[in-house]
């Protein structure tokens, strides 16, 4: 700085109050397009209760209405909020000659937001901007290789789809995490399966009995247990009623 201005600062205008405001960039977009510079962008009205004495603490109400053309659901009323947390500072300008200067102290920091009279049309517009980035715009490309041999399935290529597609196959109900089951509802669906028929593999008993296969194999020694105790004891009552008979 000291270089280009020789260490000069412009501090004609330190002492003027100058307004700090965080605008929308709906606003600022709007007042850098001005076609006329010298024009009003803009009006603020300061609302003031006669009522409230001196000694109140109840900050002055500000309001800003955008002067330019209507920008469909945009909207043009601004409340102002006051902020109470604020470090002075001092605004600084450089002109296209890089010559700097104090252009003036800030008095105020000012939120803006959106009026309540016009909260349902910024709703408007905040739907219209979210689907605009929502909606993906189509793209012309230009294909260099035109012969069509990228459009044709090569060899191979068909196999790879038919196994990727395999493999998207979503996980069967009989694949599904399994519910243990205690151990005598476990032997009562055990005996109505035998009861069915006599031969089963090991699979067909974990289908059968929807169990999870660590816990139907850790247990499979007492069903087969209980199962011979079961059989000895129907023989032996078989053979007394037998001996019985005669």
């Amino acid at each position: 700085m000291e270089n280009n201005n020789h260490g000069h600062l412009e501090t004609s205008k330190a002492d003027k109050a100058v307004w700090l405001m965080k605008c929308p960039t709906l606003v600022s977009r709007s007042f850098k397009t001005q076609e006329e510079p010298s024009r009003p962008v803009a009006k603020v009205i300061l609302s003031i209760d006669p009522l409230l004495s001196n000694d109140d603490n109840e900050l002055p109400q500000f309001t800003m209405e955008l002067l330019g053309p209507d920008c469909g659901n945009a909207p043009k009323s601004y409340s102002m909020d006051i902020s109470k947390d604020f470090i002075p500072m001092s605004v600084f300008s450089e002109s296209p000659q890089g010559k700097l200067a104090v252009e003036g102290k800030i008095l105020n920091k000012f939120d803006m937001r959106p009026h309540d009279e016009n909260i349902e049309n910024y709703g408007k517009l905040c739907r219209e901007r979210t689907n605009k980035y929502m909606t993906k715009s189509r793209q012309t490309q230009f294909i260099n290789n035109d012969t069509g041999s990228h459009m044709r399935p090569m060899p191979g290529m068909m196999i790879t789809s038919v196994i990727s597609d395999r493999r998207r196959q979503p996980a069967k109900a009989s694949e599904m995490k399994r519910t243990r089951r205690d151990r005598g509802e476990m032997e009562e669906i055990m005996f109505k399966l035998f009861e069915r028929q006599s031969n089963w593999t090991l699979r067909q008993l974990v289908q059968e009995t929807d169990q999870p296969e660590v816990c139907f194999f850790i247990h499979l020694p007492a069903y087969c247990m209980d199962a011979l105790f079961f059989l000895s004891f129907v023989l032996s009552l078989s053979h007394f009623i037998l001996i019985s008979q005669r």
